[in-house]
């Protein structure tokens, strides 16, 4: 059976026997994994090889959010407490070249370390430009508050990613710095005229477009179209994302289960796909939920499959990296005393 347009979180840290049974007649295009599915590294390894069994695929994505700083699935004391973006900002603006090996350094141990558990996607980095005001749903997330530096830094960390054998997912495309409300609890409507936000909002996803993933902003930018956040708007994912970013990587939507969209779950769904999202994500783990979900996320297909296989076609076996010796030079760049 073909792989459908849709990623799905689980309950718990293994999969109920109902679960198994919805994701092996659904064959999603992929999972995504938070705290409440994390305790050790032993039972993270044996939920993952639950979930690509349940899918019947080697080729199953297993997403999670590990940025560093406040958005880290994966804690002490099994894992590495990794810097927030905006500290490699910080060392990149006095040491354009020290802020670039760290940024590389964090994320290819950041890799490392969901390499070694089965997890072959994460999320990041975080493209999105920060204004002054704007809500801190971002804030340090970034990777700085002007285009330059996360360019530069965003590249290191896609290469880092990519070099420890997992994807990226760049977000949240086309921008979400300039949102004054969380769209977890609200929908985010920026004003800022389009050439405004093509010279910095957008300018950092078209110089990393070749990210082979990205995620969708629940944002409304009223001067492109007023009516639907870029989710949910064909004219946002055809005319600035595929078209003035330049982005034919895969692109997925952020959770569909956010307060920032609105109608029913299935709704959501069918907006986004037919907007022109490759693949839909749904995070919270309510069966009810992601079976009306999967009424709507048919087979994978079109460009979409050719979009999922090229991104897949990225994934290596990492090389020969020696762990403590990136440990010590990462603390030495970032200053940190043994």
């Amino acid at each position: 059976m073909s792989r459908t347009r849709a990623i799905y979180g689980c309950a718990g840290l293994h999969l109920t026997v109902e679960e198994e049974a919805f994701f092996r007649d659904t064959c999603p295009f992929g999972f995504i994994l938070f705290a409440r599915n994390i305790r050790d590294p032993d039972q993270v390894r044996a939920l993952v090889e639950q979930l690509r069994a349940s899918a019947n695929s080697e080729q199953v994505v297993i997403l999670i959010d590990q940025e560093g700083g406040r958005v880290a699935r994966l804690k002490p004391p099994y894992w590495q407490v990794h810097a927030p973006a905006a500290r490699f900002a910080e060392l990149y603006a006095t040491q354009i070249a020290a802020g670039c090996e760290a940024a590389y350094l964090n994320a290819r141990l950041i890799a490392q370390q969901l390499f070694d558990l089965g997890i072959n996607v994460d999320c990041m980095p975080v493209l999105d430009v920060p204004i002054a005001g704007a809500h801190d749903i971002i804030g340090d997330r970034a990777l700085g508050r002007a285009p330059v530096p996360i360019i530069d830094l965003g590249r290191q960390v896609i290469q880092g990613l990519l070099d420890g054998g997992v994807l990226p997912v760049m977000k949240h495309i086309p921008g979400h710095g300039r949102a004054l409300a969380d769209s977890h609890v609200s929908l985010p409507k920026v004003t800022s005229a389009h050439d405004e936000l093509s010279t910095s909002d957008f300018l950092t996803f078209r110089k990393l477009c070749h990210c082979p993933m990205a995620m969708t902003a629940h944002v409304v930018y009223t001067d492109i179209d007023a009516n639907r956040p870029a989710t949910t708007s064909a004219r946002v994912i055809a005319q600035i994302i595929r078209g003035e970013i330049g982005f034919d990587g895969l692109l997925l939507s952020d959770d569909l289960s956010m307060q920032a969209l609105e109608g029913s779950i299935s709704m959501r769904a069918a907006d986004a796909l037919s907007a022109g999202c490759d693949v839909v994500l749904h995070c919270n783990g309510d069966m009810a939920e992601m079976r009306d979900v999967a009424k709507q996320a048919m087979a994978l297909d079109g460009s979409s499959a050719r979009r999922a296989a090229e991104a897949l076609a990225q994934l290596r076996i990492p090389s020969v990296f020696e762990v403590q010796r990136a440990h010590d030079r990462l603390r030495e760049l970032m200053g940190i005393s043994a």
